[in-house]
């Protein structure tokens, strides 16, 4: 990885492409910093000081603007919308013949995720303003609370959104990768010097040795979880595929194959997840004194045994549901069908389908369960050990994700100049 960041430092373009994506990530978490228009400023530090935004959880990472700033909701409205459109591209028949057409069907997909994502960022904002009114410290957030206050506060929070919405589209069209991913890989990185001085927090304690067999722990369970992250994101099932052509009287035969993941859906399932979990919490936030929200936000929450049980099972769920829509074995057979392969030993047509399907079936199950293993795995270590790892696996998931993905982009882009300067 570190060779192939220095080899892309030696090559200008990609060096000026990277040194681009720096600085626009540095302006986001620049506005990141900037509060909310009326405001008060010395109530928002005791909100803080009290911590009255609580611990940060995996909705928080993708939001990643701070409590009381001008960029609060983060990409969370894009990155919802953009889920949203992609199943709606599959139950909609018009939506799914604009992404046939092309480029010109997926801009159009683009321009009413776009929209669809302000119309979210509108309903959020005006959650997130209502959950500052009513806070559970009661602390009066805003210089002026009036309606014409917390219209204002809306709108900016909504501006902020679309201008991180116009930064992620710049790093997807001038920088390397996609775009969001930087932003949401950028909170993440936001919060790890929180969670050194954490590990800094076990060596100050009366036991020294002890605090340092406990950093070691920490740093070991890390590690691993981390390779194991890697080795499930490249795992992938190749299935065999052979080709026939006929030219001029005789028959020739071109083998390949098709590569399925091991978790089609990836961190998706995780996403739906978590977000349904944490319902019950975002509503006993609007309903303070509603006994009944307050006992299911503290069943269903990942200290207790219930709301663990409660998130693996839905992880399967979404694995099985998100893949459903993201890969059509029936299609898949029909293309293999119409372009002359076949899988050795196996009939074309519908035997191929189901012969797909089955494989599509056992690595979902496989997939879900070792993305099940990584999302629970920091919260048993917290409860066998009593300290909090500083780290989830969704955002090691989601971070070493990025990682890997920016190195493959860099790596393609290296390879392609190596072969202009070649034909040049």
């Amino acid at each position: 990885m570190f060779k192939v960041l220095a080899n892309a430092f030696k090559v200008k373009d990609i060096r000026d492409k990277l040194l681009y994506v720096l600085f626009v990530l540095l302006i986001y978490r620049l506005g990141t910093t900037i509060p909310l228009p009326g405001i008060d400023l010395q109530m928002l530090d005791m909100a803080l000081y009290q911590g009255i935004g609580g611990e940060p959880t995996f909705f928080a990472l993708m939001m990643g603007g701070g409590y009381g700033s001008l960029m609060a909701m983060g990409i969370a409205p894009y990155i919802t919308a953009s889920i949203i459109m992609q199943l709606l591209t599959v139950a909609i028949p018009k939506l799914e013949q604009l992404k046939k057409e092309g480029e010109e069907g997926r801009k159009k997909i683009n321009q009413y995720t776009r929209t669809f994502a302000v119309v979210l960022a509108f309903l959020q904002g005006g959650a997130t303003v209502f959950s500052y009114v009513n806070n559970p410290m009661d602390i009066d957030l805003f210089n002026h609370p009036n309606m014409l206050t917390y219209i204002t506060a809306t709108i900016a929070m909504v501006s902020g959104t679309i201008f991180i919405m116009w930064l992620a589209e710049l790093l997807t069209e001038r920088g390397i990768g996609n775009g969001a991913s930087f932003i949401i890989f950028a909170n993440i990185l936001a919060g790890l010097p929180m969670a050194v001085q954490g590990l800094f927090l076990f060596l100050g304690g009366e036991n020294l040795l002890m605090g340092v067999i406990q950093v070691v722990a920490i740093l070991i369970g890390f590690a691993l979880v981390i390779a194991f992250v890697v080795l499930v994101a490249e795992g992938e099932r190749r299935i065999p595929v052979q080709y026939s052509k006929k030219m001029a009287g005789r028959m020739f035969g071109n083998n390949s194959y098709i590569p399925i993941k091991v978790n089609i859906a990836g961190v998706m399932s995780i996403i739906f997840s978590i977000s349904l979990l944490q319902f019950p919490v975002q509503l006993s936030m609007f309903f303070p004194n509603n006994q009944a929200l307050s006992e299911a936000s503290r069943i269903l929450s990942l200290d207790h045994g219930v709301g663990v049980v409660a998130y693996v099972v839905l992880i399967f769920a979404f694995t099985f549901f998100y893949t459903s829509f993201a890969v059509n074995s029936v299609e898949m057979a029909e293309n293999m069908k119409k372009n002359g392969g076949f899988i050795p030993g196996i009939r074309p047509g519908r035997p191929t389908s189901e012969y797909v399907q089955r494989i599509i079936d056992r690595l979902s199950w496989i997939g879900a369960s070792c993305y099940s293993f990584i999302a629970v795995t920091p919260v048993i270590f917290q409860w066998f050990t009593g300290m909090n790892a500083g780290w989830g696996g969704t955002t090691l998931l989601i971070a070493t994700g990025v990682a890997l993905e920016f190195i493959k982009q860099l790596e393609s882009q290296l390879l392609m100049r190596h072969y202009k300067g070649f034909l040049s």
